[in-house]
C-alpha cells in the first residue's frame, strides 16, 4: 500500500485551519505540516474568498494530497458567522475538487473529535491530546491543531473503511 497524504480542514471565514499528514508503516502518521490561512477583515466576504481560494490551491500544488477531510460546521441560532463560514465551506470544497478531483469527506465536530478520546474536547484539550498523541512538546492552541486532528480523523476513517 502507498504512503497516502492526507489534508485536514477547519473551515472558516477569518481562519482556515490546514494540515497535512501521512500515513506510515507505524501506527501514528506522520506530521508533514500545518498551519492557517487568515483573510484581511478590512475586505469584503467575496474578497476574503479569493484569498482562501487562492492559498488553499497553493496547499494543494504543494502537497498533492490524497484524501480530504474537512470539518462539517454545526451552528446553533446565535451565531453570526454561520453565512460566511458556509460561503466559505463552499469554496473550499470546489477548489478541492477542482484542483485535484478529490471529494473531501466531512466530519462533525464530535466525531473528528472521538478520535482523540473525547467528542467534547475544547481547543486546549484538544491541544493537548494532539501534542501526546503525536509526542509534541508544544502545539498552538488555534485552528491548525483541529486541522491535525480532521485529517488524523480522515486517515482513521480510510484505514477502518468508514
Amino acid at each position: 500500500m502507498s504512503q497516502q497524504n492526507w489534508l485536514g480542514i477547519d473551515p472558516g471565514l477569518a481562519i482556515v485551519g490546514w494540515a497535512m499528514l501521512q500515513e506510515n508503516e507505524q501506527e501514528l502518521p506522520l506530521i508533514i505540516d500545518y498551519g492557517t490561512i487568515e483573510t484581511n477583515k478590512q475586505l469584503s466576504t467575496s474578497q476574503r474568498m479569493v484569498e482562501i481560494e487562492t492559498d488553499l490551491s497553493e496547499l494543494l500544488r504543494e502537497f498533492k494530497p490524497q484524501g480530504i477531510a474537512i470539518e462539517m460546521p454545526f451552528f446553533n441560532r446565535t451565531i453570526k458567522a454561520a453565512g460566511g463560514v458556509m460561503q466559505a465551506l463552499g469554496v473550499i470544497n470546489l477548489v478541492c475538487y477542482r484542483d485535484s478531483k478529490i471529494e473531501p469527506i466531512f466530519l462533525h465536530q464530535a466525531s473528528w473529535k472521538c478520535h482523540l478520546g473525547d467528542g467534547k474536547a475544547n481547543k486546549k484539550e484538544v491541544a493537548e491530546m494532539v501534542a501526546t498523541l503525536f509526542d509534541l512538546e508544544t502545539l498552538p492552541i488555534d485552528d491548525s491543531v483541529d486541522a491535525i486532528a480532521i485529517a488524523y480523523a480522515g486517515l482513521c476513517g480510510l484505514r477502518n473503511n468508514i
